[in-house]
């Protein structure tokens, strides 16, 4: 059951976000808001076949990147969606994200080939910002130092693996987004010293940010609030 699941978590999500992001590229505010309501729904949908931590972790990401999109989209406009909002199906959009690369992550498929995957991905990301880096007609600078924190999560990180998950989720979200125009990085960061690809190639090391908050907050949330109450009278009863 586990092994069908964290197959077919992350191939729904691939093909959610498919449809979403080529009907958005046409879609007028009222039809984003229902694409909107429809990644709520599906999001918690999917999160009902998980279990309490995993939950906890996918709202911790939904929060944070919520808030991250308000700064560096809504504020700073490092990149900008399409109708110069924040979709409303982005914030449930990161939560499956998010839940498609830990099922990636804690399959029994990628932990076989743990050692292959990781080479992989790192091979993969670093010759794309290598790329962006110095051959590309756009310079990518910060898909460069977003690489260096993909290395540090892989390196560092306790689950490189759903780390890894994440870089073939997001670069796959970021490629299709910007391709069919939903959303586009500026060239430059607000400082016009950092050059930014579209999108950038690190990307994931960027993402991984949302994944070593979900990964280290919610345990300790879990550990601190998840506590079932001992009920009045009980140690009396017990004693």
């Amino acid at each position: 059951m586990r092994l069908h699941r964290d197959a077919a978590v992350p191939a729904l999500v691939g093909i959610w976000v498919a449809v979403v992001l080529g009907l958005d590229s046409s879609a007028s505010l009222n039809q984003q808001r229902l694409l909107g309501l429809g990644t709520w729904l599906l999001l918690l949908a999917v999160l009902r076949g998980e279990d309490r931590i995993s939950r906890l972790q996918v709202a911790v990401v939904v929060l944070y990147a919520t808030v991250v999109e308000y700064v560096f989209a809504g504020w700073l406009g490092v990149y900008v969606y399409r109708l110069d909002n924040i979709p409303s199906f982005v914030p449930p959009g990161h939560g499956l994200v998010y839940l498609a690369a830990l099922c990636l992550g804690r399959s029994a498929w990628t932990h076989r080939h743990r050692s292959a995957i990781v080479r992989a991905t790192v091979l993969l990301c670093g010759g794309w910002a290598a790329w962006g880096l110095m051959l590309s007609a756009r310079p990518d600078l910060l898909g460069a130092l977003w690489f260096g924190c993909l290395l540090v999560f892989l390196v560092r990180g306790r689950t490189p693996l759903v780390y890894c998950g994440a870089f073939l989720v997001t670069s796959y979200l970021e490629l299709l987004g910007t391709g069919l125009g939903s959303w586009t990085w500026q060239a430059y960061d607000p400082t016009g010293l950092i050059s930014i690809g579209n999108p950038p190639s690190g990307i994931a090391g960027g993402y991984c940010f949302f994944d070593a908050a979900a990964l280290w907050l919610a345990p300790r949330l879990l550990a601190r609030y998840g506590r079932p109450k001992t009920p009045r009278g009980s140690r009396g009863a017990q004693s």
